[in-house]
């Protein structure tokens, strides 16, 4: 039970629906879809819709989406896979010629054709009940009249200002005279309110297809990009089989490939192996924690790659022979020093929501820029901004994750959903780039090893091994009770540029007709239910 003499929040409980976003007025858009007779997918896309308005430097209609959806009576949750793919030329032979041996973010080559639109109109039309201008419209509204900064997404607007003023959408766009606004000020982005209504109205074809797709594709192409307006046209995302291990006597589901959710996985079933006891800010429990994150993510640096185009062991890689052999490798006294050199880019941002109805259809669903204000690249006519996912691929023809023509990279946006007894129990998400893997292992580990309810689960201090190094990002709340003992076995602990991830759930109790919330302080917004 919560302590409340202490600073924190309390669990949101609900019977009827419920919605959990980093933003209040998203959370308040999805209350309200659903008030008016939409359902859990409808308030989903809708809260997201107004998240690429007011939270635009974490998402936009620019990026790609991941999406579990359950409905009742189904065995599984149904995934979709939003990602997009490179333009139909980009072959690795044209980097090298070219002298470019890695992707830079404020680049036309960052940016991959968006997945997100064409994701929200078919999940809406397959699984909704309301039209998508209604869907929309509640973000058009909110570009057109304006909104207020919110405290987190100022802090991140402020980080990114050198980036932003390079560009002239950017900086008319979210700047004042080349400097960041503060929170409490007011925002409007017209531009992007017209493009919205225009989708609501003509539906994902506008965007990809017409003027709005040639716009995106001439602005990249005249930038020394490869896009071309037959690349946005081809644009679609596919429903794909959800992944899923059994973790302490649930079934965790992830999406597969090219989503890091496999890696997830692989953390859970690594530290299966292993029975712990007592704080889950044990020293001991910490490292081992940080242990099994650091070769999973070391296979995933080595194997994970778009199955369409590449092999990805899948079986192999959430197989118990892989884990008790991974699981082996940790050394309570010393930590592992061989490990793969990192292939990717630093972890960051996006956003998570979660939304369950009257009718307990439940959706996990993510929608990402990658990086805070992604490229830092804005189409001016239809205030587009643009996502740098392309940043995640590597320029090696050896490497499965090789940059290639129409590929999907290796993404690190992953929406949870855990089953019990046959239905869904939990949807959960953490965003925050590459950490997430790590964080949907260290969220339910949480819950499901240390006992904790969903909103203490949330409030635990995090900590986030670098990829391919022996470096530890740890938030105040650890870093001075672990320092001496992680430095002891080889990990150096250093405090996070900015806090790690956020993270939101909604749990089910079927027995007792509630829904339950959580919601994460790192972020500006809310869990709340009718």
């Amino acid at each position: 039970m919560r302590n409340f003499e202490l600073p924190g929040r309390s669990l949101a409980y609900a019977k009827g629906a419920m919605a959990a976003t980093s933003h209040p007025l998203s959370t308040l858009t999805a209350l309200e879809i659903m008030k008016a007779g939409g359902n859990a997918i409808d308030a989903a896309i809708a809260a997201c819709a107004v998240q690429c308005v007011v939270e635009a430097g974490s998402t936009g209609i620019g990026g790609d989406c991941f999406a579990l959806f359950s409905a009742p009576g189904r065995a599984k949750p149904i995934a979709y896979n939003g990602s997009g793919r490179t333009p139909a030329a980009a072959e690795a032979a044209w980097y090298v010629r070219h002298g470019i041996r890695s992707i830079d973010r404020q680049t036309p080559h960052a940016v991959t054709v968006p997945g997100a639109v064409e994701a929200w109109a078919t999940l809406t039309k397959d699984h909704g009940r309301l039209p998508f201008r209604e869907i929309l419209a509640p973000a058009v509204e909110i570009a057109r009249r304006g909104y207020v900064l919110t405290p987190r997404v100022a802090f991140d607007l402020a980080n990114q200002t050198s980036l932003l003023c390079v560009d002239i959408g950017c900086s008319e766009t979210f700047l004042i005279s080349g400097n960041a606004p503060k929170a409490g000020s007011v925002q409007r982005q017209e531009r992007l309110a017209d493009t919205l209504e225009l989708i609501g109205r003509e539906g994902a074809r506008a965007f990809y297809d017409g003027d709005v797709g040639a716009a995106l594709a001439r602005f990249l192409a005249d930038r020394g990009g490869l896009h071309t307006s037959a690349d946005f046209a081809s644009a679609k995302g596919e429903y794909t089989d959800p992944i899923a291990i059994d973790y302490r006597g649930r079934t965790v589901y992830e999406c597969g490939p090219n989503g890091q959710g496999i890696i997830a996985l692989m953390i859970m079933k690594i530290l299966s192996r292993f029975e712990r006891s007592g704080s889950p800010r044990d020293v001991d429990n910490l490292y081992i924690e940080v242990e099994a994150t650091r070769l999973a993510y070391a296979a995933r640096d080595r194997l994970l790659a778009d199955p369409a185009m590449a092999t990805v062991p899948v079986d192999y890689m959430l197989s118990d022979d892989l884990a008790s052999s991974l699981a082996a490798k940790i050394d309570l006294n010393k930590a592992i020093g061989d490990m793969p050199p990192f292939s990717g880019t630093e972890h960051s941002d996006t956003v998570y929501i979660c939304t369950v109805d009257k009718d307990r259809n439940a959706v996990s669903f993510i929608n990402s820029l990658f990086h805070p204000y992604g490229a830092g690249l804005m189409e001016p006519k239809s205030g587009v901004l643009f996502h740098n996912r392309a940043q995640s691929f590597v320029i090696d023809p050896e490497h499965p994750n090789c940059i290639a023509p129409r590929k999907r990279p290796l993404h690190t946006i992953i929406p949870g959903m855990v089953y019990q007894e046959g239905r869904p129990s939990l949807a959960f998400g953490v965003m925050g780039g590459h950490y997430q893997a790590m964080g949907h292992a260290h969220f339910l580990a949480r819950l499901y090893e240390y006992g904790l309810d969903l909103q203490s689960a949330v409030d635990e201090p995090r900590l986030f091994p670098l990829p391919g190094t022996t470096t530890v990002e740890a938030e105040a709340g650890l870093r001075g009770s672990i320092v001496e003992g992680f430095g002891e076995r080889g990990l150096k602990v250093q405090a996070p540029r900015w806090p790690i991830g956020g993270a939101q759930a909604i749990g089910i109790d079927w027995q007792g007709g509630v829904l339950v919330g959580a919601s994460d302080h790192r972020k500006d917004g809310c869990a709340l239910g009718y």
